[in-house]
């Protein structure tokens, strides 16, 4: 969405997959580049011990499916470097990084929205039996019915994850 890591002078973070998911020769990935070569920001493996703690977050609360595996990356990092006692704010505009993010106790904020509102929970409902799953279920399907399942909340509670500080 145009953010510029140049423009800020906290200490930045991000993940290998953000990097490739920049196209060559566009100004993201121009900027992203020389960020990264004047050391505004810093490029980050999580570890697998935060990534299978997002991932397993992301299935009890129903987000899994809405998260790319950057995503998690990306969460994963905050959360890391989080637990080292770093004030990290995640950057972004998609409501499940978000709503994961508020989940893990992270900071976060968007760049061209205003955020969640509410952060929520996810489960499977069948609109014709009224059956509900659980939202990790592998099939987009009724077990029962066969109908298409839908998303839907099942908890929500107000949001609170924003504010300033390192960014990732």
């Amino acid at each position: 969405m145009g953010y510029d890591p140049s423009s800020s002078e906290l200490e930045q973070f991000t993940t290998p997959l953000v990097e490739a998911e920049l196209l060559y020769g566009t100004t993201s990935w121009i900027r992203f580049k020389t960020a990264v070569e004047v050391g505004k920001l810093k490029v980050n493996v999580p570890s697998p011990r935060y990534l299978n703690e997002v991932e397993d977050l992301s299935r009890k609360t129903g987000d899994i499916d809405r998260l790319s595996k950057t995503d998690i990356e990306v969460l994963a990092l905050a959360l890391e470097l989080s637990s080292k006692n770093l004030d990290i704010t995640v950057v972004s505009d998609d409501y499940s990084i978000q709503n994961l993010a508020e989940k893990l106790h992270l900071q976060y904020v968007g760049l061209s929205t205003l955020g969640i509102r509410y952060s929520q929970d996810w489960i499977l409902l069948c609109p014709a039996c009224r059956r509900r799953f659980a939202p990790d279920l592998r099939s987009s399907s009724c077990p029962v019915c066969g109908t298409t399942l839908k998303r839907k909340s099942l908890r929500r509670l107000p949001a609170t994850g924003k504010s300033k500080g390192r960014r990732i």
